[in-house]
């Protein structure tokens, strides 16, 4: 990618990968997602036609998990959103029965749970030049109740890379970019420089 012929970017729940060499162990230890998506990997990986036939059969009463049990993966705010779409994009049982969107998920997410050849936390600021005319050309926004991308990991990514510049929605989910407002304040953020408050990261209370 040739990053000069970008002005900056916006990442709006990105993918953040626990076999990453800066992810603290300590953030990975409860976390039930890792034992999910080490599964989930493996079997995606080699038994790909068993994957398909699982998430498509009707001889079970099962349909996409997404579908099935939405509560185990976004929060009140994203359901909200769910009851006003004609079912999750892409996977869906019908959705899913196309070969075609199905290898495409399928590569999608065994490229971004691999093994890398690099830590993202030691990137460089790709628009190095861009900080004269702003503090930080790279923005990333996270749900504070996003239940698949956990906040924790993303916040100890970017206090990694401190050219980053993180935002966080308190109240959020997976699917904040369809909140109403959120996305004019991503373009705002990252066109005009202008950030809310409201979208600053909260302090994190632990218990002694």
């Amino acid at each position: 990618m040739k990053f000069n012929r970008l002005a900056g970017v916006a990442m709006v729940a990105p993918v953040v990968n626990y076999r990453w060499p800066s992810i603290p162990k300590s953030l990975m230890k409860n976390d039930y997602r890792r034992e999910v998506l080490k599964w989930s990997f493996w079997i995606a990986k080699y038994f790909p036609g068993l994957l398909h036939w699982w998430v498509t059969q009707n001889m079970f009463p099962t349909t996409s998990m997404l579908e099935k049990t939405p509560a185990n993966y976004f929060n009140d705010q994203d359901i909200e959103v769910l009851k006003h779409t004609k079912g999750f994009p892409m996977l869906s049982k019908e959705r899913l029965r196309e070969h075609g969107v199905f290898e495409t998920l399928r590569s999608d997410f065994l490229v971004a749970f691999a093994d890398w050849d690099f830590d993202p936390a030691d990137l460089p600021d790709p628009f190095p030049s861009a900080r004269e005319k702003s503090p930080s050309s790279v923005h990333i926004w996270q749900g504070y109740e996003d239940k698949v991308i956990p906040f924790q990991l993303q916040r100890c990514l970017c206090h990694k890379l401190a050219w980053i510049k993180y935002h966080e929605v308190s109240k959020g989910g997976h699917l904040i970019v369809h909140y109403e407002g959120v996305c004019d304040a991503i373009l705002k953020s990252l066109l005009l420089g202008e950030d809310l408050p409201m979208y600053k990261p909260k302090a994190v209370v632990t218990e002694p």
